[in-house]
């Protein structure tokens, strides 16, 4: 038996809502607002007895607090005078709260003491229901009975109860306990009895019922039994007691994917979800990217499609934020594939970690249940990924303090060493000056600006190294020409010097990527005994292996093939003698961690005609313009 087989009118009813250990509220259905007339908004997070403290005085606290502390179901009624409301609640504990089923029994408690005092039964009510007499023979039935049975009710009325429960194929254990409970009220010793029994309905399906027997002052009969269908509470109350075990699950794993994959399968195989995928958004490329499918999607669709911004339903439904069911999609306008064979779809929300989709070939093949239990599955999966995301981030924290440990080493070997050699060279001066009489300061007022410029540049340089040179901000669409005239504006290097042979976006830390490119631009600047040119292109978009990228040549003096070797080292590896004169900073070491940062490749080579030639490569976000 599968929640997915349950007709629609069949399906639970019930109100439902989430409480933690502090008895807060963690979660609302639809049903549950209407039924406490507030708004998920207004009480998630709040703890119900500041929110109703008219329950203090009832049976919430005492029976909330027994589920809790001894780890236990509990159900019980209780009337609320200010909503002039009967309830039945039904509260089932885990480690970490209650999951809280609340049922309007008004209706039902009016109609028991309507049969409490009449005898008449009213036809035309859904239950079915049946009246006994002293002898426990049938007295009367309603036609819900003959729906429930498949039987005329001519076959019932007149004969011994037994007759119904052996057409209904009650176990005989179930049976002693109907005639426990028919006695029980015959003889005044309870006024209301009720039973949970397995039965089999009319169309040969195993179903679940709930016996209520009540007396009724008749001149026939003196017991009224009332038979609810609640196959479909206890389904759904097995399928959320399998979500959360299924959270279980995902909070072992780290891994994003894997995570998606376990929600996938569980929507698949608990709420009969056959044709089901979720997608992830890509931060760096900024679409939403297919990482899980049941198989159903996969032989529907052949495969699951990449949504970019403003792409359909799903991304639509993605910056919403909130749970959608779409009953028919023939009458939605301008679809992503107007050509799908879905009819039906429920999309939800991950967070902002990305979406869950879930369709059906047919119009109307989903209701609220559906959307409180896929709205469950998806906040358990929410849970699990942001706790993958700090997983992750601590481990990379990790990994940067160690990194950062071996960059800071580095720079003290370079700051020290190029600062000495200044030194060493003012001493020289004043050496050799020594015996001047009328001594002047020994470095012309150009060596003096030269030198605290570049010293002004290893102070920058080292600044932005030991801040963390490998990590990066977020990620945005930048315009190449745009970056390299920001960059121009930090460097030495005159404008016209530069030579852009394609226009061309991609998408990285904008300040980052600025800072690369002043970082090479001064580079060549330093290399150059005049004027110097710089050419920037694009290459890898027409090689087989697709590795795009930028290339930045300039005709200035080539490096060292010391100084090549160097550059090919790890940023976290350097030493003073990687750069080409004194105190002329970090140099390429600094641009090579920005670049590798970013998941990028950073290769030195001289160039054809000399100079050098520098490749940023493994940019997959950059794209060219017209």
């Amino acid at each position: 038996m599968t929640l997915r087989s349950i007709p629609v009118v069949d399906r639970v009813t019930d109100a439902f809502f989430a409480l933690d250990t502090d008895f807060r509220f963690t979660y609302l259905n639809e049903r549950a607002e209407t039924l406490l007339k507030r708004s998920r908004k207004e009480l998630i997070g709040r703890v119900m007895w500041d929110e109703f403290p008219e329950t203090v005085e009832t049976q919430f606290p005492d029976g909330f607090h027994r589920a809790m502390d001894e780890q236990v179901p509990v159900s019980f009624e209780v009337y609320h005078a200010q909503l002039e409301t009967w309830f039945e609640a039904r509260a089932y504990p885990s480690e970490t709260g209650l999951s809280v089923y609340m049922r309007d029994v008004t209706e039902r408690k009016s109609q028991e003491t309507t049969l409490a005092q009449h005898a008449a039964v009213v036809e035309a009510v859904y239950d079915a229901i049946l009246t006994l007499d002293r002898n426990r023979e049938i007295v009367t039935v309603n036609s819900a009975i003959e729906d429930l049975l498949g039987t005329d009710r001519s076959e019932l009325i007149g004969e011994h109860v037994e007759t119904l429960t052996q057409q209904a194929g009650i176990s005989d254990a179930d049976a002693v306990e109907i005639g426990r409970a028919i006695t029980d009220i015959d003889v005044g010793n309870a006024d209301r009895r009720q039973l949970e029994v397995a039965f089999t309905a009319a169309d040969g399906t195993d179903r679940i019922g709930e016996f209520r027997f009540v007396p009724i002052e008749d001149d026939h009969a003196t017991v009224a039994a009332v038979i609810r269908d609640v196959t479909d509470h206890h389904e759904y109350e097995r399928v959320v007691t399998s979500l959360h075990e299924v959270t279980r699950w995902l909070l072992e794993s780290d891994d994003p994917e894997e995570i998606c994959a376990i929600a996938v399968h569980a929507g698949s195989d608990l709420l009969e979800l056959p044709i089901s995928g979720v997608w992830l958004l890509d931060d760096e490329r900024g679409y939403l990217d297919p990482v899980a499918g049941t198989a159903g999607a996969h032989e529907e669709f052949g495969g699951l499609p990449r949504f970019s911004p403003g792409e359909g339903l799903v991304w639509d439904v993605f910056e919403g934020g909130s749970v959608e069911r779409f009953d028919d999609l023939e009458s939605i306008a301008e679809l992503y594939n107007p050509d799908t064979p879905l009819r039906s779809e429920i999309i939800a929300p991950i967070g902002t970690h990305g979406v869950l989709m879930t369709g059906a070939l047919e119009a109307d093949q989903f209701d609220e249940t559906d959307v409180d239990l896929i709205s469950i599955l998806v906040e358990n999966t929410r849970a699990a990924l942001d706790r993958a995301d700090r997983e992750r981030v601590l481990r990379e924290r990790t990994a940067e303090l160690e990194h950062r440990t071996d960059r800071l080493e580095s720079v003290a070997e370079i700051l020290s060493t190029d600062l000495q050699q200044q030194l060493s060279a003012v001493a020289d001066a004043l050496e050799d000056d020594g015996d001047a009489e009328e001594w002047e300061f020994p470095l012309a007022e150009n060596s003096v600006e030269t030198t605290l410029d570049r010293a002004e540049g290893l102070v920058d340089d080292v600044r932005e190294f030991a801040r963390n040179a490998s990590t990066v901000g977020p990620r945005c669409r930048i315009d190449l020409e745009s970056a390299i005239d920001d960059a121009l504006e930090r460097s030495q290097l005159d404008g016209d010097a530069i030579i852009v042979e394609q226009a061309a976006t991609l998408r990285a830390d904008r300040d980052r990527f600025v800072h690369l490119l002043e970082t090479v631009f001064d580079d060549a600047m330093a290399r150059a005994d005049g004027a110097v040119t710089i050419q920037v292109g694009l290459v890898g978009f027409d090689e087989t292996d697709g590795s795009r990228g930028v290339f930045i040549r300039d005709d200035a003096a080539d490096i060292s093939p010391a100084a090549y070797s160097q550059e090919r080292e790890s940023p976290t590896e350097i030493t003073a003698d990687v750069t080409a004169s004194p105190i002329d900073g970090l140099g390429l070491t600094l641009a090579r961690a920005i670049a590798e940062a970013h998941d990028w490749r950073l290769t030195v080579e001289p160039g054809d005609t000399g100079g050098t030639r520098i490749e940023i490569r493994e940019m997959t976000t950059l794209e060219k313009q017209p």
